[in-house]
């Protein structure tokens, strides 16, 4: 199982990032992709799901965050926008069988930092 997230960086308020999720093309095909993110101090927590349609995101992220997929590259991508500080976390990708739960991811990847700045 291969999942690899990148793309994170240092942003100010405001600004955007594009983060990318990239899977092995038995996992891309075999499992949903999902979004969580981990902050200092807290439990990580749901951000999104990987599908692009009927697309489930966080409260905290609705309208801000969206998903895309490029099933050529077996990559899906975590466009985000109008960053809050707030969103600061370890932002990590997963494969399994979907939804909120994490419990219901099996594999994980390495996360990528995404830090934003007041």
């Amino acid at each position: 199982v291969q999942l690899q997230a990148s793309g994170g960086g240092l942003v100010q308020a405001g600004g955007s990032l594009t983060l990318s999720c990239a899977a092995s093309r038995r996992t891309f095909s075999t499992n949903d992709i999902g979004w969580f993110r981990q902050a200092p101090g807290k439990e990580r927590e749901f951000v999104s799901t990987g599908r692009t349609r009927n697309t489930l995101y966080a409260d905290s992220v609705k309208g801000r965050f969206t998903v895309s997929r490029d099933n050529a590259k077996n990559t899906v991508y975590l466009h985000m926008h109008s960053l809050k500080p707030e969103d600061t976390a370890v932002y990590v990708c997963a494969a399994g069988a979907g939804g909120v739960d994490r419990n219901n991811y099996f594999y994980w990847g390495q996360g990528t930092q995404v830090t934003v700045s007041s």
